[in-house]
């Protein structure tokens, strides 16, 4: 019997993740492509859902925000993809040597949008095993709550580079760390054409 799959990934970890690597070549990432090379035989992709947020652009890297856009506009050309937006909310930082206060942006949503994605698909038996990408421990009560009221569904971890969680270790039906050479593989054409005809470039930077 085929079992279905769901993957769940948290966009800025994955990134993080990425960039501690210096593996910006692989930004421009083909998320269903990368999910389909994380199934085992007997497996199909029941979903794929992104969670992300818009970042905002700032004075150190003025085109981060564009950068972003280009590519979540690529993205929206996937066929299976569904994208969860969460949001940024500023924050005050106070040195606590000099008491200079500047701002930040803190990421909002994003645990919580994987939490309730998660258990409704699970309630909603849209999957027998779930794969998240993510080493957020936020994540280990969610996943501890699935595997409780759903024995039947597994859940697996998949670490993006460089992450790790001992809290979704503990409660994860089975965990391991994404390669490199799904990354090599899994990467958009380097232009997207959106449905208007609007051509996507991967931004030169990510070469």
């Amino acid at each position: 019997m085929t079992e279905r799959v769901s993957v769940y990934i948290d966009g800025f970890n994955l990134y993080y993740g990425l960039k501690s690597k210096g593996w910006r070549r692989y930004y421009w990432l083909d998320l269903p492509g990368l999910s389909e090379k994380l199934l085992r035989p007997g497996q199909q992709l029941a979903t794929v859902r992104y969670f992300t947020a818009r970042v905002l652009p700032r004075p150190g890297d003025p085109g981060q925000a564009e950068r972003q856009g280009i590519y979540l506009d690529a993205l929206e050309t996937l066929a299976g993809l569904n994208i969860h937006y969460g949001h940024f909310l500023p924050k005050d930082v106070t040195c606590l040597r000099c008491g200079t206060i500047w701002t930040t942006y803190e990421e909002k949503m994003t645990d919580v949008n994987i939490a309730t994605e998660l258990m409704g698909d699970a309630q909603d038996d849209v999957f027998d095993v779930a794969i998240i990408i993510s080493a957020d421990s936020d994540l280990s009560g969610p996943i501890s709550a699935i595997r409780q009221r759903y024995p039947d569904k597994q859940v697996i971890v998949a670490f993006p580079p460089n992450r790790i969680s001992v809290q979704l270790r503990e409660v994860a039906t089975a965990y391991f760390t994404i390669g490199r050479r799904r990354f090599h593989s899994s990467q958009l054409p380097p232009f997207v054409v959106n449905p208007d005809g609007y051509v996507l470039n991967k931004p030169p930077q990510w070469s």
